[in-house]
């Protein structure tokens, strides 16, 4: 297996990043390929897709040994499934599979083509293995079944963000945050009133709380 290419992102780390790909668009991404894979003709009729799926590497979370079961953070991280079942990085062979939307391809960059995505839910400098687009006649299963998700509902919180805090954020950067928090980054095994956690996004440290159903924005500060 080769790797063609990584992605650049404002995530440096997994806290904070959207549990599945497509759950926040603003989430964006630029996708750059080694040398050898930087050839017009290997994207040619890609533009003509809306949307790829992207093969990629957990390569922050690599073990020499794996287990059969695994506790997913969707049930609270107390009940274990079949990691076959379930999406979790902790793999046999540690591969990530997300469908991101295409926005662009770059053929004028200096390091493209440079593919620009959206709905990402992958780290900074993550590995990329391939490139496939999304066939919506055979990709979309209208009558699918969801497993254990199925009756699992996304929290949404509120988010209670003041400006002079949120303002400290690049102005394309704020809405994206308030989703972020709205979606509720936390493990959803911890449940801490008094706690203030903390994520890197954007190239600043995100400082917020959570009590019931509301979010609070406590700080922001540029990342050293």
């Amino acid at each position: 297996m080769k790797k063609i290419a990584y992605i650049k992102t404002d995530f440096t780390t997994k806290f904070g990043l959207p549990r599945q790909s497509g759950l926040i668009e603003g989430i964006t991404g630029k996708i750059v390929f080694q040398k050898e894979y930087r050839v017009q003709e290997a994207f040619r009729g890609l533009d003509e897709y809306s949307h790829i799926w992207v093969l990629w590497e957990f390569s922050k979370a690599k073990q020499d040994n794996w287990s059969p079961t695994v506790r997913p953070p969707l049930l609270g991280g107390n009940k274990r499934m079949g990691v076959f079942a379930t999406r979790s990085p902790f793999r046999p062979n540690p591969i990530g599979l997300s469908c991101v939307k295409l926005l662009k391809i770059d053929y004028l960059d200096e390091e493209g083509p440079v593919l620009y995505v959206s709905g990402v839910d992958i780290m900074d400098d993550t590995p990329i293995y391939d490139i496939k687009p999304y066939l919506p006649y055979a990709d979309s299963v209208p009558d699918a079944v969801g497993g254990f998700t199925e009756n699992l509902k996304e929290r949404r919180l509120q988010v209670n963000a003041p400006k002079d805090i949120l303002n400290i954020l690049p102005k394309e950067k704020r809405d994206t945050l308030l989703k972020v928090l709205e979606s509720d980054p936390r493990p959803s095994y911890i449940d801490d009133d008094e706690r203030v956690y903390g994520f890197l996004f954007a190239g600043y440290e995100i400082k917020f709380t959570v009590c019931g159903d509301v979010v609070t924005l406590k700080e922001i500060i540029q990342a050293q």
